[in-house]
């Protein structure tokens, strides 16, 4: 069943409505939505993740739309994704979980 969003829920429950594929710049969140079975995800078409916080998912979700923008683009003045310093470590533990 094609997917035109998806999902995605915060710790907090706060809910971020992403198109399927700026989510699936997520290499974890695209293996949960295509598994074989009858998994509550791709039945859904929504994940929750429990352990990340609003604002970091937030920013996770601006950094899909970001690299999807810039994915292709055969100039080099991509501009920088700012980070507030005080995330970055919060942010490097949901990238590493995500593998974006």
């Amino acid at each position: 069943m094609a997917r035109d969003t998806v999902k995605l829920i915060s710790a907090e429950g706060f809910e971020f409505i992403v198109d399927y594929q700026a989510a699936c710049v997520s290499n974890t969140i695209k293996n949960m939505l295509s598994s074989a079975g009858s998994f509550t995800e791709t039945e859904l078409g929504e994940v929750k993740f429990p352990e990340i916080s609003t604002p970091v998912l937030e920013k996770v979700c601006q950094y899909f739309y970001f690299k999807l923008r810039h994915q292709n683009s055969v100039t080099k003045d991509i501009p920088e994704f700012k980070l507030p310093p005080e995330m970055a470590l919060e942010l490097l533990r949901a990238s590493n979980y995500l593998d974006t």
